[in-house]
């Protein structure tokens, strides 16, 4: 593990190295060579720094939005999809201390793990140097991001929008079902079908549940505009 390496990448050098590697340190590391301390307590932290750093973020550069808006914007750019986006933008996977069985099973591309481990190290960072300095790294590496999804409208949460839409023509809320589960514990694709009052409507696939029932909340969003339009 080369902690001069990620230093650089991290464009910050920590003083107390050992908050690092423990931000760094998965519990099957720590269970197999019988460490004290992994990443979970770091992590804990993290979230809520960058839950912080985030909002802060948002509710200055975008004062037009109201809280709700915030709210689901905030949500996705916390989200295990967007964060461990952003720790393959700095090859996280290959400092991570993973054990041996986690290692050979893919762990260091799971977006789960990415996302725990990025956000103990925005501790660490926090911990270490400072709320200027985690709110430096964060800004730095995702505000352009950020800023993109929101611009482009790239992200659109389709099953809440779905959920005023069903609720408004039929006065019910869709139901999704997991229909099947395909490829390796790692890196799985689910299929969903949405029911709408028992009726079938749409299936939709992804790499998660949360990601299988958004893209079938998208068919049927726009299947359903179309219609009342």
């Amino acid at each position: 593990m080369n902690l001069e390496k990620l230093n650089e990448i991290l464009n910050y050098n920590f003083e107390n190295k050992e908050l690092l590697i423990e931000a760094l340190t998965h519990s099957s590391y720590s269970y197999e060579n019988k460490l004290c301390r992994n990443y979970e307590r770091l992590e804990f932290l993290g979230d809520a720094v960058l839950q912080l750093i985030v909002s802060e973020y948002l509710i200055f550069k975008y004062k037009d939005f109201d809280e709700g808006m915030l709210s689901r914007y905030r949500a996705y750019f916390v989200s295990e999809e967007f964060i461990s986006e952003l720790a393959k933008q700095i090859d996280l996977g290959n400092f991570i201390r993973l054990g041996k069985g986690e290692l050979n099973s893919g762990g260091k591309d799971r977006p789960s793990i990415l996302c725990d481990i990025f956000e103990s190290i925005v501790a660490a960072m926090y911990l270490d140097g400072g709320y200027n300095e985690a709110r430096r790294f964060i800004i730095t590496i995702a505000s352009d991001k950020i800023d993109e999804v929101i611009q482009q409208n790239i992200f659109t949460d389709y099953k809440s929008e779905l959920q005023k839409l069903t609720q408004k023509i039929f006065e019910s809320l869709p139901d999704y079902k997991v229909k099947d589960e395909t490829g390796p514990e790692h890196d799985k694709t689910f299929i969903v079908d949405l029911y709408i009052n028992d009726r079938y409507y749409c299936s939709g696939s992804g790499k998660s549940k949360k990601k299988a029932e958004q893209d079938a909340a998208k068919k049927a969003f726009l299947m359903l505009s179309e219609h009342i339009v």
